[in-house]
């Protein structure tokens, strides 16, 4: 297997970098222009969600370079995720997703979050009344993996699930995840997580990790951080790459959103640095923070949940 793949539970491989596509201002024609860029760079692994609305550009771009010969089907790696409205009937809801995109199956599907809202809801900031009580993810996972039965997708998984509710989903799954893709760079580790995933051979994939520089969400501290740039230095490297080559090294896949063909070309040369132990080691020990990590969605004068913590470690 390739240096720059990591092969999941179900056999497939998945390109360890990954091209994000959300784009806040839903702007199809710079996303298709972005995508055909990427792949022109060597980009192989898409990332996208309904929410993002980035679907329909996506599928465009990818349509377009496969009916040119640009590349193959079977070399792209393509995510989608299952929205929380559509818990109730996933097999709808990827069948959707398949027909906005032109696309006989994806990859990657992932359940994008551990939250269930009212049918119909479409909205990244649901309102109070719109969240659903009772999760039963039990019932939604049932429909995933009848989606992978059906050959609607390759593999199937989870976004945003921590420890606890990995442990409770492995409860009742007749099909393992094979993916968890959650927030991860050198200032938000994941260590427990990632070695309760390890453990149950689940794929961790890393979202945000530059530190999400440039979104309300964001920081710069990542990319800024003395530590980080002085093993950029060192490495004749960017404070990014190291960054990016830091999350490959844990064994994840990373997944980096930008629309500049400047940028995804130093993104891309990540896969050619080599961090040695005293760098994994300054990395580490350095001081850990958390971005809001999904409090754009849930927050406590717009859900049920009191705190973003309590969402996260599923104390409810």
């Amino acid at each position: 297997m390739r240096s720059d793949m990591a092969r999941l539970r179900c056999g497939k491989t998945i390109p360890l970098l990954g091209m994000g596509t959300y784009c806040p201002k839903k702007d199809q024609e710079s996303t298709i222009s972005a995508v055909h860029q990427a792949i022109k760079i060597g980009y192989r692994h898409f990332d996208t969600a309904k929410i993002y609305g980035s679907e329909e550009a996506l599928g465009t771009a990818l349509g377009q370079a496969i009916s040119c010969g640009s590349v193959q089907r079977e070399d792209i790696f393509v995510t989608s995720k299952l929205w929380s409205s559509d818990h109730h009937d996933p097999i709808s809801a990827l069948t959707q997703t398949l027909k906005t995109m032109g696309l006989e199956y994806l990859d990657s599907y992932l359940v994008h979050w551990p939250i269930k809202l009212k049918p119909g809801v479409s909205e990244p900031v649901p309102k109070e009344d719109e969240f659903e009580k009772h999760l039963g993810i039990e019932e939604t996972w049932q429909g995933m993996e009848r989606c992978l039965e059906m050959g609607l997708c390759r593999s199937i998984g989870v976004s945003n699930f921590s420890s606890k509710k990995i442990y409770d989903l492995l409860d009742f799954a007749s099909v393992s995840p094979s993916v968890n893709q959650v927030e991860m760079h050198p200032l938000w580790r994941q260590s427990k997580l990632r070695e309760v995933c390890e453990e149950n051979k689940i794929h961790v994939s890393g979202y945000s990790p530059l530190g999400a520089p440039g979104n309300c969400w964001g920081s710069t501290a990542v990319i800024e951080h003395p530590v980080i740039k002085s093993i950029a230095l060192r490495h004749n490297a960017t404070p990014a790459q190291v960054a990016l080559r830091w999350g490959m090294s844990k064994g994840a896949s990373v997944i980096v959103k930008s629309f500049n063909g400047a940028r995804m070309r130093e993104n891309k040369r990540a896969l050619e640095i080599k961090l040695d132990d005293q760098d994994l080691l300054l990395i580490d020990q350095l001081e850990e923070w958390k971005l809001m990590r999904g409090d754009f969605l849930v927050n406590q004068t717009t859900s049920p949940y009191k705190s973003i913590e309590q969402l996260w470690d599923n104390e409810i």
